[in-house]
């Protein structure tokens, strides 16, 4: 969210919070709304110390923040009514729609049963290969690489390196270089045979954790189906599209488009880039995305809704609700908005 360590990051939200600043500054610089961004939500997961951890949050946690939400006055809407209400300019009153990335088991399991509660909607981007399995959640895949093995050996273009992997410290750092490794050395497109011969050389199944997490597509027809959730398109193969060449971003963004309809019976509206930090996607990606026809496309990048947004659909910002913030008053004050140019190199509109 803010340049530096998650220390600096709480540091800041506390003293914005002690000072009782975040809701006098919420008038000034909070905007209209916000699109909220979940991962993974459950009780039980399955490496609690994992390198990943922060992609989770609590259902518990879920159930709080939204009542938290709701008693200061925001109101959750689905995706399309947010579009309204930005073209609206804000009129309707503060709100707040919910999106979730990657088609993880426990948005259906863990999730919506807290949603139901509250009668809450949401987006859940899918990547349709994640789904099939025809590429893996590589991730959690390198996660389990470091922890099979104390040492592994990466063929890189300097020669063969090794790498420690005997301590907790030392995997951290291993994590750190294979996420690297696979997201800047190698090529999207080769992506998977890398993961699959660092997995093989280690004896780690790369398809256990996309098994274990993700929905099937039979687990994806039912929360399509339920009247709270709104499929979205997550691209096909969730590859970083600024590091492809413009026919196969393309290709993603409308392809995606046309396996969902063809699964799903109904053609996604809204979509959301994979990664959708600022060296995954840019002005090209946006434009890819509105050509293809979906009514918006969005970011991970920090920041609430403005009225201006209406001229910028295709490149909304998103507030993570992720580990690495479990609290309450946390969120409050990122609503707020004071944090939005504090992320962004004091911008208040927030594109790309």
């Amino acid at each position: 969210m803010i340049d530096g360590g998650d220390t600096l990051r709480r540091l800041v939200l506390n003293a914005v919070g002690y000072s009782g600043l975040a809701p006098l500054a919420r008038p000034l610089v909070g905007g209209i709304g916000a699109v909220l961004m979940l991962h993974r939500v459950t009780a039980n997961l399955e490496r609690p110390d994992g390198a990943n951890r922060h992609l989770n949050i609590a259902p518990s946690f879920l159930d709080a923040l939204i009542t938290d939400m709701k008693a200061g006055g925001t109101e959750f809407v689905t995706m399309d009514e947010a579009l309204e209400r930005v073209r609206r300019g804000g009129k309707g009153g503060q709100f707040a729609t919910l999106t979730a990335d990657d088609g993880y088991r426990d948005n259906l399991t863990e999730a919506l049963p807290v949603l139901e509660r509250h009668g809450v909607p949401i987006t859940i981007y899918i990547a349709p290969a994640l789904i099939d399995g025809t590429v893996d959640l590589w991730w959690e895949a390198i996660d389990d690489i470091v922890n099979a093995r104390d040492m592994l050996f990466l063929n890189t273009a300097e020669g063969r390196v090794m790498i420690d992997c005997s301590t907790p410290a030392k995997r951290a750092e291993a994590n750190a270089r294979l996420q690297e490794y696979l997201t800047i050395d190698v090529r999207e497109e080769d992506q998977r045979t890398a993961l699959h011969e660092l997995a093989r050389s280690c004896g780690v199944d790369p398809a256990a954790p996309s098994r274990k997490t993700l929905m099937n597509w039979d687990e994806v027809r039912a929360a399509a189906a339920h009247p709270l959730v709104t499929i979205g398109a997550h691209t096909v193969h969730h590859y970083s599209l600024k590091r492809l060449n413009e026919k196969t971003a393309r290709r993603e963004i409308i392809d995606a488009g046309r396996i969902l309809e063809s699964e799903l019976g109904e053609k996604p509206r809204h979509m959301a880039y994979p990664y959708g930090y600022p060296s995954a996607v840019g002005e090209r990606e946006v434009a890819l995305a509105r050509a293809a026809g979906y009514a918006s496309a969005v970011t991970t990048r920090h920041g609430v809704l403005r009225a201006d947004h209406a001229g910028h659909l295709h490149a909304l910002p998103r507030i993570s609700i992720n580990g690495r913030y479990q609290r309450v008053s946390y969120i409050r004050t990122m609503l707020s908005g004071i944090t939005t140019p504090l992320a962004n190199a004091g911008k208040m509109l927030v594109t790309v």
